[in-house]
């Protein structure tokens, strides 16, 4: 009797503690700002449709001990290399600042995208959502990117479908509330065959080629991103000029960076 009692006020405790409660995060991007600084154009071949690289909504999504990241763009996806994803030209990373804390985190962006990130909104973690195989991916970490590898998480599986290309992250060293962290989406393209130490993105170059965005410059000075969350993440008209004022950079005669684009995060409206 003792025992059923003891059950029964058990079972009547737990009922009356609150659910847990998924979180969701939701951010804006504007429309028709695929352009980096404002003055990127897409490559010439057809595979590299309009919109394919706008950015319109990003949301990180927490159901249990997993989270769910899906970056919406301004175009159908397609898989004209046959990558198996549902999708094949994009790639996406999205950069998270755990903490909010000055002086915590990386600021140096990841090799190829030729970008930092303000001391203020240094990230912890970062998602690559990727048509290539995990392995793959796993493996240019390795050779290009080995100081940061613990802190870049690719999703064992990632798919494209409709405007969506999304991951799932069933990680133990990313946990917490994703409605408390700092955000950064960068958009790239998806590069089987990258250059140099480049992280499997693609080249901006000073005129765009078949394979090759251009309105950038031949060196290593200007970001190669096409599209970010910018100002508030509501979506605005003027987040445009945001994105277009934190890609702005300098080149040296060689070609370096004398001044590089400069990320910060987007946090979400109370």
């Amino acid at each position: 009797m003792k025992t059923r009692l003891a059950t029964l006020t058990l079972a009547a405790s737990l009922l009356s503690l609150p659910a847990l409660a998924d979180s969701k995060v939701t951010f804006k991007d504007p429309s028709g700002d695929d352009n980096g600084p404002g003055t990127y154009k897409y490559p010439t071949d057809t595979v590299y449709k309009k919109g394919s690289f706008d950015l319109t909504e990003f949301t990180a999504e927490k159901k249990g001990n997993k989270i769910d990241f899906t970056a919406s763009l301004g175009a159908n996806m397609e898989d004209p290399w046959r990558m198996g994803k549902g999708f094949a030209t994009q790639m996406v990373f999205i950069f998270i600042d755990t903490d909010g804390k000055e002086g915590s985190g990386h600021t140096e962006g990841l090799p190829g995208l030729n970008i930092q990130f303000a001391p203020a909104n240094g990230w912890e973690k970062v998602v690559i959502l990727s048509p290539q195989e995990p392995a793959r991916v796993k493996k240019e970490v390795e050779t290009k990117a080995a100081s940061l590898k613990g802190d870049i998480i690719v999703p064992a599986r990632t798919k494209g479908a409709g405007r969506k290309i999304s991951g799932t992250v069933d990680d133990p060293t990313l946990q917490g509330d994703p409605t408390q962290w700092l955000y950064q989406v960068v958009v790239q393209s998806n590069e089987g065959f990258p250059a140099g130490s480049d992280l499997m993105t693609r080249k901006v170059n000073e005129y765009e080629g078949q394979h090759r965005f251009g309105g950038g410059n031949d060196g290593e000075c200007d970001p190669h991103v096409l599209d970010l969350l910018a100002g508030s993440g509501k979506g605005e008209e003027s987040e445009k000029k945001a994105q277009h004022d934190m890609l702005k950079y300098e080149c040296a005669e060689d070609g370096s960076a004398k001044t590089k684009a400069t990320l910060t995060m987007v946090r979400q409206s109370k």
